[in-house]
């Protein structure tokens, strides 16, 4: 955090941040309760404009413990993201490889600290055919057999992406949780040009996330996070406030109601349903920024799913006949 003002584009981002979290951090690979993982984000932006957006994450993980680890693990992932944007349809994919080592720094697991690196094959581009250019209007109307009178050497760009990450998970009691994630990405700083110069560079991103959450009650808890990321002139700050009820009383059932705030931004309106291993949730976001006069406060629909498997075997005792004395 005290780096964040020397780390200088603007990469994809979610509201419910905690739903895809190894785009904040590799470090989060693995850290789950469980044999595997799957998660689902999708959001949906700007739809009451041309120009609309929209991005999906999808990511599995696997978490095992070698026999040469005592206590400790490592956790593997593969994840992928894709965004589109604009009448030109400008968009990326990106496919990442997650490497995970998970340290127990106390045998009851109460205190975790994980140390990520990811690398990935990512691919930006636009549609030339979807572009119209002032050479291509006669004074009449407009032609699209006209030359545009510009010069593209490529309409896509690929490259190479790494990242590294730490998270830090601390459990104390009363079953008081808090979480913090750090992420530094593009390391190696890659080029985006359709030119065929070095001129252009992905800028370093440094991403902070702090997540606390405490039982109120029996049935209730109070989720408090915040995102903080810094990538060249752009910032974002995203704190979120929910309440947990839990339904049953042995907390497998749970909804969520919550609300955020992206500074300058909008504000959020977030919802939650947990079920076992299966935790879903929706949100809204509400557009107060000056860009509101063309989205009337319509900002963007997200929704997002994760789950975790199990396959662990159930102990089963085995039967013994017991002797009878006279």
């Amino acid at each position: 955090m005290l780096g964040a003002n020397y780390f200088y584009g603007q990469d994809i981002h979610f509201s419910q941040f905690s739903g895809s979290l190894l785009n904040i951090s590799p470090g989060y690979t693995g850290m789950f309760n469980g044999d595997y993982r799957l998660s689902a984000i999708y959001r949906s932006q700007w739809q009451s404009v041309p120009v609309s957006y929209s991005t999906f994450n999808m990511n599995g993980e696997i978490r095992v413990k070698p026999k040469k680890l005592n206590k400790d693990m490592l956790g593997f992932g593969l994840m992928f993201n894709n965004d589109k944007a604009g009448d030109a349809y400008y968009g990326s994919n990106q496919i990442y490889l997650n490497g995970t080592y998970i340290y127990l720094a106390k045998p009851d697991s109460s205190l975790i600290i994980t140390l990520g690196l990811n690398m990935g094959y990512c691919q930006v581009g636009f549609d030339y055919t979807k572009m119209t250019f002032n050479n291509q209007f006669d004074g009449f109307a407009f032609n699209n057999s006209s030359s545009s009178g510009e010069k593209f050497y490529w309409t896509s760009s690929n490259f190479v992406d790494v990242n590294f990450g730490s998270v830090i998970q601390y459990v104390f009691k009363n079953k008081n949780k808090l979480i913090y994630g750090l992420g530094v990405h593009h390391i190696n700083k890659p080029e985006i040009t359709y030119q065929g110069n070095d001129l252009s560079q992905l800028n370093f991103k440094l991403t902070n996330c702090l997540s606390f959450s405490m039982p109120l009650s029996i049935k209730t808890d109070l989720i408090a996070e915040a995102l903080i990321t810094v990538q060249g002139n752009n910032y974002e700050l995203v704190p979120h406030a929910s309440i947990k009820y839990h339904m049953l009383g042995n907390y497998n059932k749970a909804v969520l109601a919550g609300l955020c705030w992206r500074s300058r931004d909008a504000v959020i309106v977030r919802f939650g349903y947990h079920y076992k291993t299966m935790q879903s949730g929706i949100s809204y976001d509400i557009n107060v920024s000056d860009f509101n006069r063309a989205t009337n406060r319509r900002g963007s629909l997200e929704l997002f799913i994760n789950y975790v498997f199990n396959f662990k075997s159930n102990f089963t005792p085995k039967k013994r006949t017991c002797p009878l004395f006279m």
